[in-house]
């Protein structure tokens, strides 16, 4: 558990993704995932809309999402080939665990879907920083499938919503690989005011 200042700034100095084909068992206990999803919705939130949503996929429920998966992937491409019909198999079965975050942010109101899509965005990230901080890593990805109309109906999405993305979790089977990040100087600067 990261409890002190130094340790705070080593998880988030630490946190990386892993690809969800490489997460493997065991992953979160039913426990673990609870706190983690708790903590998921400890993000901003201008006017307390709770504008996301998520939803778990158990493994027992594996093969029910990768059926809806082909028949949604099917809508567009009726005669998919072998290799497309295996890519989403293998995408249904990874890792222990898989959350799908739903950003479903309320339409005409005070608060614009911007700043309620950006509360979407930060509450999957808290997910993520969870994750990692029990000793897990996870895996957000999105795909044709976070923009098929029928898969985000099958996950309770309406017309307004939209899925952020589908997170996988579980214990890295292979080493975390460190992406190259953006050096500070090139992405922050000073204002200057305008003449």
């Amino acid at each position: 558990m990261f409890n002190d200042l130094t340790s705070t700034l080593s998880l988030l100095e630490t946190r990386r993704s892993g690809r969800p084909r490489d997460l493997v068992a065991p992953g979160p206990s039913p426990g673990e995932l609870r706190r983690i999803l708790a903590i998921a919705t400890r993000s901003p939130d201008h006017g307390k809309l709770a504008p996301w949503r998520f939803v778990h996929v158990a493994q027992a429920e594996r093969d029910a999402f990768a059926a809806l998966l082909d028949a949604a992937y099917r809508i567009d491409r009726p005669e998919p080939g072998r290799l497309e019909i295996e890519a989403n198999q293998r995408f249904a079965h990874q890792a222990p665990e898989l959350i799908v975050a739903l950003s479903c942010p309320t339409p005409d109101h005070k608060i614009p879907v911007w700043e309620q899509e950006l509360s979407c965005g930060a509450a999957c990230m808290n997910l993520l920083l969870a994750t990692h901080a029990l000793g897990y890593a996870a895996g957000w990805v999105t795909g044709w499938a976070a923009y098929s109309d029928r898969v985000r109906e099958a996950f309770g999405g309406g017309p307004d919503d939209r899925i952020a993305g589908f997170i996988f979790l579980g214990t890295p089977g292979a080493d975390l690989e460190e992406r190259v990040r953006p050096a500070p100087e090139s992405v922050i600067s000073a204002w200057t005011p305008p003449a």
